[in-house]
């Protein structure tokens, strides 16, 4: 199996994302090919690994797949790389429902993958080692391999490094100083324009040079290389749908969250996927199924309801039954009008009734298990899919077609439009942890063909 570690931190904010970059991007000039894996449901970090730095990146979630589909996605991502980088989300232990379930922890400890920890050392000196022990021993293996430190200054590093290693019995494998001129403001930032792409590329040039100044990275790789094999077996497939049904996905500024492992896994069940941009195309590419993934629709809604022709066609299809999955950003398209950030109302496709508003907070967020309360183009009523909902634009709308319930909590909510040519709603799916939900969409797809429509 692939050279791996797994880079997490004490919390959010201690630097560990800093240091993900800095070390993929090192990697990356020195001709590696390193894979970059993100825990949890994230879209953001991947599809920054991807455009700016140059590392191809997915996701590895426990909550989602389970230990057995999340090792052989590892095992698959990995192949003919020469290491993988996995990236933590929020502190080391922190997973679902104030438990460590599908933590940065959990994922190393299923994997088998040695962590480095991620350690905040401005204003520490000694009493930074209270904090490695305190996470070297919360767990009776926490898989914890070495220490990097961030904020440090050049002259006290060192000194730091030795105490840390002889009262904590850990490597330390270097240091960041403070980098001003390296700092990432937001990236909530969709696809990025070519000049935002430029100019942070630029900042992660100088932060990889930093990187291979004051970071052990070739004992980092000799790290990498001690994690072991893990079994891994090929997750339960259902059987390649007959026909391959084109499958028209959208995809620019606008719509950009999606895994790139569904879409694999569309193919690899017999979809032939076609791409399209709602911002740019006139009208909709011949298909028998459409997705529209989640992204930034409210950003970009002046010009995407300019595009009345492709509107008014992407309105008609889903009416007359197009096979369609639609979700957050995509179920807002599909929907009457849209908000921008600046409180002006846009029409959008008008399949489905209701108007997309900005609110002044997250809104519903987390994982969910959705239940269908009828049989739809997913599942059958009673029948349930695990899925995840980040937004903070909400809608008059929203649907009761499934009911959210978060793990391990009293609190839910009805959500979703579905019938059985249509799924829409604020929750994002994950195809590996529905695989059956992905043939059954292909199926109604190949059908819709066979109808001649």
């Amino acid at each position: 199996m692939t050279p791996r570690l797994l880079i997490s931190g004490t919390g959010s904010g201690c630097g560990k994302t800093t240091f993900t970059c800095g070390i993929l991007q090192a990697l990356v000039n020195r001709g590696l090919r390193p894979m970059a894996c993100k825990s949890g449901p994230d879209y953001i970090d991947p599809m920054f690994h991807s455009r700016v730095i140059g590392a191809e990146s997915r996701n590895l979630d426990l909550f989602f797949y389970g230990p057995d589909t999340t090792c052989y996605l590892l095992h698959r991502h990995g192949a003919g790389r020469g290491v993988m980088v996995l990236e933590g989300a929020m502190g080391y232990y922190d997973g679902v429902a104030l438990t460590s379930d599908a933590s940065a922890w959990a994922l190393a400890r299923e994997t088998q993958t040695p962590a480095v920890l991620v350690v905040d050392g401005r204003g520490g000196a000694v009493s930074l080692c209270a904090t490695i022990l305190g996470f070297l021993r919360f767990q009776t293996e926490s898989h914890i391999r070495g220490i990097l430190l961030n904020r440090v200054s050049p002259g006290l590093y060192p000194r730091l490094k030795e105490v840390i290693e002889e009262r904590c019995g850990v490597p330390v494998y270097g240091y960041l100083p403070s980098l001003p001129q390296c700092s990432i403001e937001s990236r909530h930032l969709g696809l990025l324009t070519a000049d935002e792409v430029a100019g942070l590329r630029e900042k992660m040039t100088l932060l990889a040079a930093q990187v291979e100044q004051s970071v052990n990275l070739n004992g980092l790789l000799a790290l990498a290389q001690t994690a072991p094999d893990v079994p891994t077996t090929a997750p339960a497939l259902p059987e390649p749908v007959r026909g391959n049904p084109v499958i028209a996905v959208a995809k620019d500024e606008a719509f950009c969250f999606v895994y790139q492992d569904n879409l694999e896994l569309l193919e690899q069940l017999g979809g032939k996927l076609v791409y399209f941009s709602p911002l740019q195309d006139e009208k909709l590419p011949p298909c028998q199924g459409l997705y529209l993934p989640g992204g930034y629709p409210e950003l970009y809604a002046a010009r995407l309801s300019g595009q009345t022709g492709l509107r008014a066609e992407i309105r008609r299809a889903v009416v007359e039954g197009l096979p369609t999955i639609a979700e957050c950003g995509g179920f807002l398209y599909l929907q009457q009008e849209l908000e921008d950030g600046e409180g002006n109302r846009w029409p959008m496709c008008g399949a489905l009734p209701g108007r997309g508003y900005r609110t002044p907070r997250l809104q519903r967020f987390g994982y969910v298990t959705l239940t269908a309360k009828r049989d739809n183009l997913l599942c059958g009523a009673g029948e349930t899919l695990r899925a995840h909902e980040f937004h903070y634009w909400d809608s008059n709308a929203p649907g009761d077609a499934f009911h959210a319930q978060k793990p391990l909590s009293n609190r839910g909510w009805d959500c979703a439009v579905a019938s059985e040519t249509l799924y829409a709603g604020f929750p994002h799916l994950a195809f590996y942890a529905n695989p059956n939900a992905a043939a059954r969409f292909l199926s109604k797809a190949a059908a819709y063909r066979r109808k001649g429509k």
